[in-house]
């Protein structure tokens, strides 16, 4: 497969689509009853119900815990995973449904922080255009809260509105950046904001809304779980102001290449609201599930984001293991050296979505500060560092082109493989060893399958290159008349590998429709749980080393 990759044409990544189903659902107030095509669609038993008064459901999630004292230590093994008494207490308080955008709202309203991330301490300035009077902030602390999904945590008083100037197009690099904006407002990061991703909702005195998502970490955790939101690849796919690093706007001069776009940008710049998601970006569709799950179980959860790992790799080193959430394409050079190290040290890494490292980018400053542009000439003769400096910065695809050529599958364990077509029903997941610890509770067989379980893009075994220790523990054909393949024919492949000296342990799902699956697919909820299990406890090989089985898989 090393000659693959050379298109991949989507006018939006499939996490749009995914992301606006989970939208929807979220509007409804659906997580069991998400709506999607084919036999995926169902209820997981015992799934969480919401609540109107705020108060959890007594059957469900945190609340299985005794209230009141209790003898269990601050961490301990629960049936998902490692959990943590302090996040099963915050998730215990009061939640609300009032942070859900139901729909398309009136008039304007955006907004971005100078940082993707902050610590308590932190003094955040937010810049905000709208065409409302005024506005209030509203923050809210994500997770599971019994069944309402956040907690208020902060509200703002009334600020006024303001119509902010537009956003400058750098020429020759398509960026658009809002950094000629006035601050709105200073929003302290006091106590009250615990660790955890967040949604600050911007609420018009109109009507208007939208949200600004930040991530607020706690530099001293040393959680069994790093939990990394993937705002690289957010702002990838960030049409805010007409471009991103897959399309834009204008035409191409005849004889261009159609593939990449030549109007699309080589740098982005996180001085920007994200122009999807209701301005959260990726997160309601491909990471939120998976927060609300995880909190729901009292998961030993911290949070980061990729520009954070990328800024101090040794932060993996204080955790046991790295969560991979979303859509999780786009890698600087310092975040992946230092998951690959991680796991050299007895480290685990889960991607839980399709197309991890496939996007080879760097950072650099801003008007605005430190970390708030990414690059990506995704042409590596365009950069103007090729043949200037340390091959591993110059940007483009880590899959092979030059001068990187440092492919994903030989960490991964596998490669990206194409996306099945929007509208195409969803595939089967089809079990290839059923005696993994994987499936442990299952009941499966060597060809059993999880029906609608694959949806978008896929990971598939590259023969050539990947772990020599490889374990294919599902192969899922994916069909040739609904789907766009790297190398027909083409499978989804779910993998897993451990490091024979260190034990540390790399699983991916091979599917970017994991995370929006576990509410309502019951096997993968629980393959989930067996995952984090496994994970939760040390280096996955010291307990499960991984048994070479790729060739079985190659042909």
């Amino acid at each position: 497969m090393a000659a693959h990759r050379k298109r991949r044409s989507r006018s939006r990544p499939a996490l749009a689509a995914l992301a606006a189903l989970a939208a929807l659902a979220v509007a409804l107030g659906g997580w069991v009853a998400l709506a999607r095509p084919g036999p995926a669609t169902r209820t997981t038993a015992g799934a969480a119900r919401t609540t109107k008064s705020g108060k959890p459901a007594s059957t469900t999630g945190a609340r299985r815990h005794a209230t009141g004292k209790s003898s269990q230590p601050a961490t301990f093994m629960g049936p998902y995973g490692m959990e943590a008494r302090w996040v099963v207490a915050e998730n215990r308080k009061p939640g609300t449904t009032a942070w859900r955008i139901t729909g398309p709202t009136p008039g304007t309203i955006a907004g971005w922080f100078n940082s993707v991330s902050a610590t308590v301490g932190s003094r955040l300035t937010l810049y905000v255009t709208t065409n409302a009077r005024s506005f209030r902030v509203d923050a809210y602390r994500m997770g599971y809260y019994g069944g309402d999904g956040a907690r208020l945590v902060w509200s703002s008083s009334p600020v006024p509105g303001r119509h902010q100037p537009p956003c400058p197009v750098t020429p020759g690099l398509n960026m658009v950046s809002c950094d000629n904006w006035s601050p709105s407002l200073r929003v302290n990061v006091t106590p009250a904001f615990v660790q955890g991703d967040y949604l600050f909702e911007l609420v018009g005195s109109g009507g208007q809304k939208s949200y600004v998502p930040l991530t607020v970490t706690d530099p001293s955790s040393r959680a069994t779980y790093l939990v990394k939101n993937d705002v690289f690849t957010w702002q990838a796919w960030n049409p805010y102001g007409g471009y991103d690093l897959y399309q834009g706007r204008g035409a191409c001069p005849p004889g261009s290449p159609t593939y990449p776009p030549c109007n699309r940008s080589r740098v982005v710049s996180f001085d920007r609201p994200y122009g999807y998601g209701h301005g959260a970006g990726d997160f309601l569709g491909n990471e939120l599930p998976f927060v609300y799950w995880a909190e729901k179980h009292g998961l030993n959860v911290t949070y980061t984001t990729d520009a954070n790992v990328d800024a101090s790799p040794a932060v993996l080193l204080r955790h046991t293991t790295l969560l991979s959430l979303g859509h999780d394409e786009c890698w600087a050079l310092d975040e992946r050296l230092g998951a690959q190290a991680a796991v050299a040290k007895g480290h685990n890494v889960v991607f839980f979505g399709a197309s991890p490292i496939l996007r080879h980018v760097r950072l650099q400053s801003s008007p605005i500060g430190p970390y708030r542009e990414m690059v990506d000439y995704r042409s590596s003769a365009e950069d103007p560092l090729d043949g200037k400096a340390n091959p591993l910065l110059v940007t483009g695809n880590w899959w092979g082109s030059p001068p990187t050529n440092w492919p994903e599958a030989g960490f991964v364990g596998e490669a990206y493989g194409g996306y099945l077509l929007p509208g195409a029903r969803p595939a089967p997941m089809v079990v290839a060893d059923a005696s993994s610890w994987i499936f442990k509770g299952l009941g499966v067989h060597n060809g059993s399958t999880i029906p609608g379980a694959l949806v978008s893009d896929f990971d598939q075994l590259d023969p050539n290159l990947h772990p020599p220790d490889l374990q294919v523990l599902a192969h899922s054909p994916i069909p040739a008349s609904e789907s766009q393949a790297v190398s027909p024919p083409a499978y989804s492949d779910m993998t897993y590998w451990t490091n024979p000296k260190s034990g540390g342990g790399v699983f991916d799902t091979g599917t970017v429709a994991w995370i929006p699956d576990i509410p309502h697919i019951p096997q993968i909820d629980r393959m989930t749980g067996n995952l984090l299990t496994l994970f939760g406890r040390g280096p996955a090989g010291r307990y499960q080393p991984s048994r070479a089985n790729w060739a079985s898989f190659a042909g």
